[in-house]
């Protein structure tokens, strides 16, 4: 069975070299001084640190499953991606790399207040994607810093747990035999391994 880890080796290469440091870290690509070499396993047990306040790990929360909503498989809140989130920016972020997310989760909040009047993990998800998309394209203060950095979290935890590889993805550790001319039509799934 494929782990956590060995999933986010395959990650790496999707976002190129603007990964962001604690995924990168996570993954073993680079090594940075005070984040020990030998933490056990990015999902075990809990945070070393709260990273969130209680009103930001709501709306990181539903913004996940904004990124990666509920369709005919399992969404980012059902693959544990806030609970990843909050653990690799506790146990593989410097604290500078926290700061991006953190400011753009404030921004996201304060714009939500002005325009909506209401706290954003509460907005509609139609206003939440509003929301990400002012992030996205930076007219919100740090958004863009934000929205790429949250966005490589998002797909990067949400495709390294087990829902993420077994239901949205279908992984084969010994795949088939090697057919060239098999139709493009009938592939199913892509798979993860």
């Amino acid at each position: 069975m494929i782990d956590r880890r060995t999933a986010l080796a395959g990650v790496v290469a999707m976002f190129g070299t603007t990964l962001f440091a604690p995924i990168a870290r996570a993954a073993g690509v680079v090594q940075a001084a005070g984040v020990p070499a030998a933490i056990p396993a990015i999902s075990e047990g809990p945070p070393s640190i709260a990273v969130f306040t209680p009103g930001q790990r709501a709306l990181m929360t539903a913004l996940s499953e904004r990124v990666l909503p509920t369709t005919d498989t399992p969404g980012a809140i059902a693959a544990g991606v806030p609970a990843y989130i909050e653990k690799l920016l506790a146990d593989w972020a410097m604290p500078a790399d926290r700061v991006p997310i953190i400011a753009g989760l404030d921004a996201i909040e304060a714009r939500s207040q002005r325009d909506h009047r209401i706290p954003a993990a509460q907005a509609t998800p139609v206003q939440q994607d509003a929301l990400l998309t002012l992030a996205m394209n930076d007219r919100i203060p740090s958004g863009g810093d934000f929205f790429e950095a949250f966005r490589q979290l998002v797909i990067t935890g949400y495709y390294t747990s087990e829902i993420g590889m077994t239901q949205e993805r279908e992984y084969l550790p010994v795949p088939g035999e090697y057919n060239g001319a098999f139709p493009y039509a009938q592939v199913n799934k892509v798979y993860s391994a």
